[in-house]
């Protein structure tokens, strides 16, 4: 471990023990006692950590006024608690990165946390193992396009892009575009990129799976406000947000709304709970795609009241349903 790693860890050690012999200490820090000399003098000297031997315990402590108080190196920014939460997090990144793409430039960072914890590899393992995301229907992309992409948000440059939508056919031409990438968006287990698309001159939502090829462009993107993307892209329901947005007022049963009413469908969404106990819901929408298959969750359960074309459109969902039983 480096010098960094090694005082994190005799502060660990002093915190979490109360007192702690040189001996212990080398033991731990697997340093020659010249080293750990050295480490002691300048945490006390240069750093200012209040660490004290104390003869009769034969032992290294905090000084009184610190005891049972919480102290800090200067320009350590994380506590116990919080490195904790930090290797958790590793975890929950690794659910949304199941190919490792980001991951593997973020390993060295985690290493470090571990040692700053003063565990050892099984044991931040194990930690690490107390998280558990399940997700399913995942969408696969190529590595190096999401590496690509993301390093273009990043560097603000533009991106030449080989696209193909995914809900046109298979034999369909994928189109070339050059865009202005702004951000990378991910929702029900899949990636998108949010960009200022030169070739229709207008915001797109691009699909990261969608994309065939990535090369990165030495000229400068587009600069956009954000508040200005968000006004475009954010507006409607789930991924379909681009357009003019629509409200859709929904009514769920008595039974569903105690658990239903705890759910944000939407960040601008109304709701009210009517006097027979039921929940009404009303929240914008661009295009019915998603809200049709989030309203089929709950088939039996829910009336759209309006508007009236997603009330047909739900219908016809059901009785879709119900002829191919």
């Amino acid at each position: 471990m480096d010098r960094t790693e090694r005082f994190y860890k005799i502060e660990h050690l002093i915190r979490s023990r109360g007192c702690v012999s040189f001996a212990e200490l080398l033991a731990e820090l697997e340093v020659s006692p010249a080293t750990l000399k050295r480490d002691l003098a300048y945490l006390r000297e240069r750093l200012d950590a209040p660490i004290e031997y104390d003869t009769a315990d034969n032992g290294y402590r905090f000084g009184e006024q610190w005891r049972g108080g919480r102290h800090e190196l200067p320009g350590v920014w994380f506590n116990e608690a919080e490195l904790h939460a930090l290797l958790t997090m590793q975890q929950m990144l690794a659910g949304l990165d199941e190919q490792g793409i980001v991951g593997r430039h973020l390993q060295p960072m985690f290493d470090k946390i571990t040692g700053m914890l003063g565990v050892d590899a099984a044991e931040a393992d194990e930690l690490r193992r107390r998280v558990k995301l399940i997700g399913t229907a995942r969408r696969r992309m190529a590595s190096d396009s999401f590496e690509t992409v993301g390093s273009a948000v990043v560097k603000r440059r533009r991106l030449s892009i080989r696209y193909r939508k995914k809900r046109d056919r298979a034999d369909v031409q994928a189109s070339e575009r050059e865009v202005s990438p702004q951000r990378l968006v991910h929702h029900r287990h899949a990636w998108y990129l949010d960009a200022w698309c030169h070739a229709s001159d207008a915001y797109r939502r691009f699909a990261l799976d969608g994309i065939e090829a990535a090369t990165l462009l030495d000229t400068a993107a587009r600069p956009v406000p954000l508040a200005e993307l968000e006004a475009e892209l954010d507006q409607g329901y789930g991924i379909f947000a681009g357009g003019t947005p629509r409200e859709a007022e929904l009514v769920f049963s008595a039974g569903t709304a105690a658990w239903v009413s705890r759910e944000e469908w939407h960040p601008a969404q109304r709701s009210d709970f009517l006097p027979d106990g039921r929940w009404r819901l009303r929240l914008p929408y661009v295009d019915d795609t998603e809200l049709l298959m989030d309203l089929l969750r709950h088939a039996g359960q829910v009336e759209v009241v309006a508007p009236q074309d997603l009330r047909e459109a739900y219908a016809t969902r059901l009785r879709q349903a119900v002829a191919a039983l």
